[in-house]
């Protein structure tokens, strides 16, 4: 008796398109070095400038979530 399965053939399209990109990344040369690039960046935008230019002022200010809640609050609704 034969089952009809039918997540055989979207199993193997996913397959092919995962080995092409594997394929596609094990075979880079150049590309390697741009995506060391683009990590890079992307490290120092969210974690460098994040520390330096974004501070938590909430946590330095309010002593509990209540406050910072109400805080919150309040610029919310001093701005409309």
């Amino acid at each position: 008796m034969q089952s009809n399965n039918t997540k055989e053939p979207h199993n193997n399209i996913l397959r092919s398109i995962a080995d092409m990109y594997i394929d596609g990344f094990r075979n880079m040369t150049i590309g390697r070095k741009l995506w060391m690039l683009i990590i890079i960046k992307l490290f120092i935008m969210f974690a460098i400038l994040k520390l330096f230019f974004f501070p938590d002022i909430l946590e330095s200010k309010y002593d509990n979530d209540d406050d910072r809640a109400q805080h919150v609050r309040n610029e919310l609704l001093k701005n409309q």
